[in-house]
C-alpha cells in the first residue's frame, strides 16, 4: 500500500472499494484490521444476544454491532464491536452510520487492534462523549468498564469471570462476566 501523504476524510472513506476489509478512519488515518477470529465472533454474538434482549425488552434504545460506521468527524470513523443508544437519542442512528458517541461503546480487543482500542479510541470516545466504554479483553477473559465523569474516563474496574458488571449508561442492567466468554 503506498504511503498515505494527506489526511483523509469521511468523503475519501466512503469512496473505498467494497473490497471485504474492514476499515477505520482515525485522525485522517486510513487503518484496515483483518477479520476477526472465531472467539472475537463468539464473545460479539454473546454479548449483543444479551444487550438486545435486555434493551428490547425494556424498550431502552438500540443496540447496533459492527460493522457499521460511528463518524465522530469528517477524519474519525470507526467501527465499535457494539454500541448502545438510548431511546432518546435513536435520532443520532442515520441509514449508514451513527453521528454521535453511542451512550456505550463495546470493543473487542484483537491482536491487530488492542493498542487502537486502549489509546487512541479511548481518547475519541472521550472527547465526543460516550458515557462509557468497554474494553473486552478475549485472552485474559477480562472486561475493563470506563465511566465518563466530568469529562475524563475513569476505570469502573476490570471484570472477571467471577464477577458481575453493572451497567450506569443501562439502567438496571447486570452481565455475569462468564456468560461473555461462553463457547456453547
Amino acid at each position: 500500500m503506498a504511503t498515505q501523504t494527506k489526511p483523509l476524510t469521511y468523503d475519501d472513506y466512503r469512496s473505498l472499494p467494497g473490497d471485504g476489509n474492514q476499515y477505520q478512519l482515525i485522525g485522517g488515518q486510513l487503518i484496515m484490521s483483518p477479520s476477526p477470529t472465531y472467539f472475537h465472533q463468539v464473545i460479539s454474538l454473546n454479548l449483543s444476544s444479551t444487550l438486545n434482549q435486555y434493551v428490547s425488552e425494556n424498550k431502552l434504545g438500540k443496540i447496533i454491532y459492527a460493522p457499521f460506521d460511528l463518524v465522530l468527524s469528517m477524519r474519525d470513523v470507526v467501527q465499535p464491536d457494539l454500541m448502545y443508544i438510548s431511546a432518546g437519542r435513536t435520532d443520532i442512528i442515520a441509514e449508514n452510520n451513527v453521528v454521535e458517541a453511542p451512550d456505550l461503546v463495546i470493543e473487542i480487543l484483537s491482536e491487530a487492534t488492542k493498542t487502537i482500542d486502549r489509546t487512541r479510541k479511548i481518547t475519541l470516545y472521550e472527547q465526543n462523549g460516550a458515557r462509557e466504554y468497554w474494553i473486552v479483553d478475549p485472552r485474559e477473559q477480562t472486561i475493563d468498564q470506563l465511566i465518563l465523569r466530568e469529562g475524563t474516563f475513569e476505570l469502573a474496574g476490570t471484570f472477571d469471570s467471577s464477577q458481575i458488571l453493572t451497567s450506569p449508561a443501562l439502567e438496571g442492567f447486570t452481565l455475569p462476566i462468564d456468560k461473555v466468554f461462553i463457547d456453547s
